[in-house]
């Protein structure tokens, strides 16, 4: 039965990506709520009928005692037996039959798919933005308003069905009953229900921004946290203990005065029903006794009026609990579409095309780019690199190193002039196209906290096992992943290597790193200080590795450690966003000038920080 009720929606039925998701707060849930229309229907309708039900009763329970007070207890049974067992019949099977029907359609068909619908959605959208989207802000925040949005959209859901369209009907069904059976009973009733109104939007208009003041500071804590976390090696190496608990207690604190604020609206809205339920038993019931004493109501009446007005008191503090929780919710899905609903903006062209490559020849045409300020970036780079042709690129820090290969992998989208590959403008063609064609070994060789293979053949998930320990043996990698042990008992490739990789050493990191872009296999290879955490013996033996990853590709490798490019076929040297030196490492040391200068000055091969003051 349970299987039936969850299978009602698939959470991962085809849509229709966006770009510009909805910035308000409706539409962005009404999105994810096309697939369950069905079944919210059937769930409120089953809502509705149990309000009348329950409202049935009710008023059944007048017509009994009524019917009690006049009866002879002889003949009693004898005279409503047959109504009775079908009373006795209804409630024993259709109402529980009803109710168990709205608890499977809330619990399994509603609650399971609506948080994954929008748990899985979110996170394909968020994972489509670009790496300058990612670098401005904090990783655990968007982890947080991607795992937070989910639970607290799925609760308002279930708040609008178990509680919201409940309460609607209840109330109507109410009004209904007290007035058929006295029109004068709805006047306590309507003396309760407007000041009720009002505290409701009293609460309503305040607990949706308190809410989400109070998310905030939760996305914000769990921001600095997961920073310290994730930095824990440097907190260590500075003996910052104290700094980062300061630093996230100043976070801790913003939430408790926001969870305080919050807290004191409950506290607010708790008072004032206390006093208006009592209006309401007092007004009703008193009402109800004065009309039986004025023999204008009967016995019935009264227990009817009583005992909807207890049940309206009860009921009374869960309405207004599940309307603010549902307001709470949207407070807090308010503050996850900050996140979640913000614009992509690299974007592929409507008529993109895959990337068709050749040779792999890279033009570049009155390069710009400055992040949206004045200076830094890249200021008019004009160069090509011929297909097959291997080119080192040297400058200090902030020459625009880094900036050219983003931009040539499109992480970002260049502000002026145009790159090709194979005479194909990067922005025409699919991202995944282009990126497939280019593979890159950087210097911050983070891994995936998943097993040695899953993360060498991230470089190529159609390769074999063999092709992937051919990789780890080309990259120096297969005799110590066969030593490696994760605290849970896997060895060799299939052990786990810790969030980053952290679990191994940065040479260790660096060449499954090699074997992940040896087994990728792509035509332009990309350097970034590929060898810098190697030691010198593990490096000579890289080296060969790398001029075999090279044979046949086009490469540009970014190294300080010159003699490392010092063989490759042409030398760029950058300065503030600029080409100023252009050739061989011989031709350029001839030229004495800026990479001349860079070589007699380096130590052990490596260019360092003083080279830039020269």
């Amino acid at each position: 039965m349970f299987r039936y009720f969850e299978s009602l929606v698939d959470p991962y039925t085809e849509y229709e990506e966006t770009d510009h998701p909805p910035q308000r707060l409706s539409p962005f849930l009404r999105d994810f709520a096309r697939p369950f229309h069905k079944v919210f229907a059937l769930t409120a309708l089953t809502s509705i009928l149990i309000a009348a039900i329950e409202i049935w009763l009710f008023s059944y329970l007048g017509t009994l005692v009524d019917r009690l007070a006049t009866a002879s207890r002889e003949t009693f049974w004898a005279d409503n037996w047959i109504e009775l067992s079908l009373v006795a019949l209804f409630l024993l099977t259709l109402r529980p039959l009803v109710q168990a029907v709205q608890v499977a359609l809330l619990n399994n068909a509603v609650l399971p798919n609506f948080g994954t619908i929008v748990r899985w959605r979110s996170h394909r959208q968020v994972l489509r933005q670009s790496v300058g989207w990612f670098e401005n802000d904090f990783a655990g925040r968007i982890a947080n308003r991607v795992t937070q949005t989910p639970g607290a959209a799925a609760e308002a859901i279930y708040q609008v069905f178990d509680a919201i369209t409940f309460a609607l009907a209840y109330l109507v069904g109410a009004a209904i009953l007290l007035s058929s059976a006295d029109p004068r009973l709805l006047l306590p009733m309507l003396f309760w229900l407007v000041p009720y109104l009002f505290l409701l939007r009293w609460v309503i208009r305040r607990i949706a921004p308190a809410s989400k003041s109070a998310s905030d500071a939760r996305s914000a804590v769990t921001g600095r946290i997961v920073d310290s976390y994730t930095n824990i090696h440097a907190v260590k190496m500075f003996a910052h203990h104290d700094r980062e608990v300061a630093y996230a207690k100043e976070a801790i604190e913003t939430v408790r005065t926001t969870f305080q604020k919050e807290m004191r609206l409950y506290s607010i809205m708790d008072i004032a029903l206390i006093i208006l339920n009592g209006v309401l038993v007092l007004g009703v019931v008193g009402w109800a006794i004065w009309l039986w004493s004025a023999d204008a109501a009967t016995v019935g009446i009264v227990a009817t009026a009583a005992a909807m007005t207890l049940r309206l008191n009860g009921m009374s503090g869960w309405i207004m609990w599940a309307v603010s929780n549902f307001y709470q919710n949207l407070g807090i899905v308010s503050e996850g579409m900050e996140t979640i609903a913000q614009p992509i903006t690299l974007v592929d062209e409507t008529k993109a095309q895959t990337l068709d490559v050749g040779m792999g020849q890279i033009d570049i045409c009155d390069l710009s780019h400055h992040y949206g300020r004045e200076a830094g970036g890249l200021d008019k780079i004009n160069l090509t690199i011929e297909p097959g042709q291997k080119v080192g690129l040297v400058g200090t820090s902030g020459a625009g190193k880094s900036t050219l290969i983003k931009l040539i992998l499109r992480f970002y989208d260049a502000e002026s002039g145009q790159i090709k590959v194979d005479g194909q403008d990067v922005a025409g063609v699919t991202q995944d196209s282009l990126r497939s064609a280019i593979g890159m070994v950087q210097q911050d060789s983070a891994l995936l906290h998943r097993s040695v293979r899953d993360n060498i053949i991230y470089g190529n998930p159609n390769a074999s096992e063999d092709q992937m320990i051919a990789a780890a043996k080309q990259a120096e990698a297969h005799d110590f992943i066969l030593d490696l042990e994760d605290n849970e008992g896997r060895k060799g490739y299939d052990a786990k290597v810790g969030e980053r990789g952290v679990k191994l050493s940065g040479g260790q990191r660096q060449r499954i790193s090699l074997a992940r872009v040896i087994l990728k296999d792509a035509p332009i290879l990309i350097l970034d200080e590929a060898t810098s955490a190697l030691d010198s013996e593990v490096e000579a033996a890289i080296q060969t590795t790398l001029r075999g990853m090279m044979d046949g590709k086009t490469v540009i490798a970014i190294a300080h450690r010159l003699s490392t490019i010092a063989q490759m076929d042409r030398i760029i040297v950058m300065e503030q966003g600029r080409i100023i030196e252009d050739g061989t490492h011989d031709s350029l040391l001839a030229a004495d000038g800026q990479y001349a200068r860079f070589w007699a000055r380096q130590s052990g091969g490596f260019l360092g920080h003083e080279a830039r003051a020269k």
